[in-house]
């Protein structure tokens, strides 16, 4: 059985009425006379129908043992009788007007029940209360306990469609711990570059033909086809200073996934958990485990667009304070990541004055160099649980030709001559060496 139950609930009110639009004969719930089922039904809707209908169903482990336990959705109440403790419990699969209290000793979610009254002891202490529950609560605490309980699913579903939607090898987890703010309502989770409207990424025409692309080089390798350097050691880390471009091998390449070139190219290797920051900076990154120093985290990813509409969308940003607009001037200023809409995890990555990541400008495959991809390598170690910033207004220092090439500006995009003044946004990094403002 999945999910969370309580013994011997009887739905109050309930038939075994199915929809008859799309009905089809489904072996596994199959009693006396047949039982039909949406085609569509879930799961735990599978389960629900079992159980209305009394029928026990091995396939979806529905047994004569729990027949009558049905799945605590969350606890919307508490109260105290002569030292019993009672819950009101909303119960999947079916509307609030049909929650019931139940007695403690018949509910077996003790995950449930630990997280209940940890939000209520937190929002107590939070009220300047005492952390010990009442005997019973005000509406206004209890309507909050069901907020949060909703919140908490929300997320939950929003965490798994981001696991659905990533190619890569890190798990997102998702956390709120500060306030009742869920999903975002307008964003979509990408894993690379969606490419705006008459914007065209040339495929690399040629590879490499190495036999060991870090210690024997054919012609060095995609860089040195390229006249750069090898960008890393033997470990993945980046051994190249910011500002210089990296070149990693392709596509057309002979060498296998395995290269020692092929770094970016195989996305988050970390855990990272999406959380609300506790000082008004909105949504947060931290990283679930230790980040060597210069390995690399993850990418910028976006939509690509052209400067022009980066200026007409930044108007929009200005006004709402949002910054997710990231210049692609490596070369010229040409084209302008937008991750507002469509992003990855970078999307929720906060500005610090003093980051600990730094941004590199790569190439796979596609070498035109008014595209880079955008890659963050962790500019020192970072321990788990600690948030993942970096400089939204980045200045290389100049350190040889190639690298005065490089000034990642990242905020509001302005074409040059543009009349538009920035608006100057306040920073709350809370650094010692702070800016004050991000832009």
């Amino acid at each position: 059985m999945r999910g969370e139950s309580a013994v011997g609930r009887t739905p109050l009110g309930r038939g075994a009425g199915v929809s008859r639009m799309g009905e089809v004969i489904s072996p596994s719930v199959q009693g006396k006379g047949g039982c039909s089922v949406c085609c569509k039904s879930s799961w735990n809707q599978l389960q629900d129908l079992c159980r209305l209908a009394k029928l026990s169903c091995p396939a979806l482990g529905i047994s004569k043992r729990n027949l009558y336990d049905f799945e605590v959705e969350y606890l919307c109440d508490y109260k105290k009788i002569r030292e019993q403790e009672y819950y009101l419990v909303k119960w999947r699969g079916y509307p609030e007007s049909e929650s019931t209290w139940e007695p403690r000793q018949n509910l077996k979610c003790i995950r449930i029940l630990k997280q209940f009254h940890k939000d209520l002891e937190q929002e107590l202490l939070r009220r300047h209360h005492r952390s010990k529950p009442p005997r019973h609560l005000d509406p206004s605490l209890a309507s909050y306990l069901v907020q949060k309980a909703k919140q908490r699913r929300a997320l939950q579903l929003w965490e798994q469609e981001l696991n659905a939607k990533r190619n890569h090898l890190g798990r997102i987890t998702v956390e709120n711990e500060v306030d009742l703010d869920g999903p975002p309502r307008a964003f979509v989770y990408i894993n690379e570059y969606r490419v705006g409207e008459g914007i065209t990424l040339n495929q690399v025409a040629v590879g490499c033909e190495c036999q060991d692309c870090l210690w024997a080089p054919a012609g060095g390798c995609c860089p040195g086809a390229s006249l750069h350097k090898f960008a890393y050691n033997d470990q993945g880390q980046v051994r190249l200073r910011a500002g210089q471009p990296i070149y990693e091998c392709n596509s057309r390449c002979r060498c296998g996934y395995d290269c020692p070139n092929r770094v970016v190219q195989k996305g988050i290797r970390y855990n990272l958990c999406i959380f609300r920051t506790d000082d008004g900076r909105g949504w947060g990154v931290r990283t679930l485990e230790k980040i060597r120093k210069n390995s690399f985290v993850m990418e910028y990813v976006g939509e690509i667009i052209t400067s022009e509409e980066a200026e007409r969308r930044g108007q929009i940003y200005d006004r709402q304070g949002a910054t997710y607009l990231f210049d692609l001037d490596y070369v010229e200023d040409v084209y302008t990541v937008d991750a507002a809409y469509y992003g990855n995890i970078s999307h929720f990555v906060n500005h610090s004055c003093d980051p600990n990541l730094q941004v590199y400008n790569v190439f796979i495959d596609n070498l035109d160099e008014r595209l880079p991809r955008i890659a963050f390598f962790a500019t020192r170690t970072i321990w788990a649980g600690e948030e993942l910033t970096f400089d939204y207004n980045m200045q290389v220092d100049p350190v040889d030709m190639e690298s005065t090439r490089m000034d990642s500006n990242f905020g509001l995009a302005v074409l040059p001559g543009s009349p538009k003044k920035r608006v100057r946004i306040e920073c709350k990094c809370g650094t010692e060496s702070c800016r004050k403002y991000l832009f």
